[in-house]
């Protein structure tokens, strides 16, 4: 095994690793390599593939604000385009030579007699290690695909695919399909399929919210005065900012300020079905915005078909050639699409990060609830700096913003690091338990405590620990600069004149 040092370690290349690649380069700190299992840029927009694939946040708000792309061709950016930018972005600022594909990390553990990080990785076959002085953990929430537990379901004999991993040389064309699921992704893939498909069976638990998806082409005059007239592009991202932040109040402080939007939703259900058994199956029973709220216009359409069944029993088990109810029906199908998201507050990334005293994030966090402070430091692992942390998602607006919030900060501590000879850092215990306390404080008027609903926002101890309470600008200004007495600091000792 061979070992390479540097002083940063970046894990993933999304937009979080991007992000820190790119503001390290232009702030001076050119000892970091940036590792991802993948081929390319772009980490969930490079993996999730699957027809429809496209972003519920405005396409001006789906960008860094140091690279706005004046080149997006719709109100709402797909999958291929969003790829793309991601890539060229990366090419302009030449991350890909400090970049290691197909690099799997395994294990990072935290060493404490060389005050240094472990990273060992599987490289095309190979292991190597990597010691650095600081992680940045740019991995997301949505990188490991959440497999349903069903019976039987290894048994099956015909194709499974999940929506994260999708198989585009598939021949959808007069299969008979079951998807499991009716959250984001199912409810962009099942229009898709449901058009060439003999017959559709959709297996859905909880009914989601679902507003009209306002997307529309950009005029060629419009993304000419992007590209040339200044400050057009900001201003409508300033815009497109503040009416999403509107929703932020509603959200946190006083869900009832959430009505009018509720009203939107019914009558877009109204609009495309009529049937009253269909339309009861598809109005949900909780609080709106208490699960994430969708956007789409021909989710209700796609389930209104003659060839498309929605199905609300619930999964007993799954057989060799089928699906089977728990009312006893067995509906048999060729192919399972599995449209269960991601494993986000249980990931097994937490799993293989080991800190100081032996324990991984997963047992810590098993013990206390998923909890950092800022969204960025968790006590007891020095010197790791996770992107996309506890309690930094977002339910109405874009997480490129609290992303860039979290590269404030990181650059703001890498700089003191570097003037004040900084060899070792760790959130002080108090200082992290104060600021969840506040954080769980600042939630306990929420639509998501009090929505009467259960989703993957909450950890296993019941605590919303994934979501930012409030409007995003309030994370902004808490991430501005690096507040160094929160933390137990090390410096290095000045060397002893002979």
């Amino acid at each position: 095994m061979t070992t390479n040092d540097v002083q940063v370690a970046i894990i993933g290349a999304g937009f979080s690793g991007l992000g820190a690649a790119i503001k390290l380069k232009q702030n001076g700190f050119d000892d970091f390599v940036l590792l991802d299992r993948g081929q390319n840029f772009g980490g969930t927009w490079r993996d999730n593939t699957y027809p429809g694939a496209a972003c519920d946040v405005p396409s001006q708000l789906y960008s860094y604000s140091f690279e706005l792309n004046p080149n997006w061709t719709r109100s709402y950016g797909h999958q291929p385009e969003i790829h793309r930018y991601i890539n060229d972005v990366a090419d302009k600022h030449g991350i890909g030579a400090k970049t290691r594909w197909s690099s799997e990390v395994t294990r990072a553990q935290w060493d404490e007699d060389q005050s240094r990080w472990l990273i060992d990785v599987t490289r095309d076959g190979k292991n190597e290690q990597i010691r650095a002085q600081f992680v940045v953990g740019g991995v997301g929430p949505l990188c490991e695909p959440n497999l349903p537990d069903i019976d039987g379901i290894d048994s099956f004999g015909g194709k499974i695919v999940h929506s994260a991993r999708w198989d585009n040389d598939y021949d959808f064309t007069g299969k008979r399909v079951a998807v499991i699921g009716t959250g984001a992704s199912a409810i962009q893939l099942v229009p898709q399929l449901a058009t060439i498909a003999a017959r559709l069976d959709v297996y859905q638990r909880t009914a989601p919210w679902i507003v009209p998806r306002t997307e529309r082409a950009y005029h060629p005059v419009e993304n000419w005065a992007f590209k040339h007239v200044p400050g057009v592009q900001k201003l409508m991202r300033a815009t497109v900012y503040g009416l999403n932040e509107i929703t932020a109040f509603g959200l946190t402080y006083s869900p009832k300020a959430l009505k009018p939007v509720e009203l939107v939703c019914r009558t877009n259900i109204s609009k495309a079905i009529k049937d009253p058994e269909l339309k009861a199956k598809v109005t949900p029973t909780f609080a709106i915005g208490c699960k994430r709220i969708l956007r789409s216009n021909d989710w209700y359409p796609a389930l209104a078909r003659t060839n498309v069944d929605l199905v609300t029993d619930g999964i007993s088990k799954i057989t060799g050639s089928g699906v089977v109810s728990s009312d006893g029906t067995e509906r048999e199908v060729d192919v399972i699409v599995v449209a269960t998201g991601f494993h986000v507050t249980d990931s097994p990334v937490f799993d293989a990060i080991v800190g100081a005293d032996g324990r991984s994030l997963a047992d810590v966090w098993a013990e206390i609830g998923m909890q950092g402070y800022k969204g960025t430091f968790i006590h007891g692992f020095p010197n790791l700096a996770l992107m996309i942390g506890p309690s930094t998602g977002l339910g109405h607006t874009s997480m490129v913003y609290m992303i860039e919030s979290q590269l404030n900060y990181l650059v703001s501590f890498l700089k003191q690091v570097r003037e004040q000879g900084i060899s070792r850092v760790d959130v002080k215990a108090d200082a992290q338990t104060e600021y969840n306390e506040g954080i769980q404080h600042n939630l306990r008027n929420s639509v998501w405590v009090n929505g009467g609903c259960a989703s993957w926002y909450k950890d296993n101890k019941g605590n919303i620990t994934t979501l930012w309470p409030g409007f995003t600008f309030n994370f902004r200004r808490i991430t501005k600069e690096f507040d160094i007495a929160a933390y137990d600091v090390e410096r290095r000792k000045a060397a002893v004149p002979a």
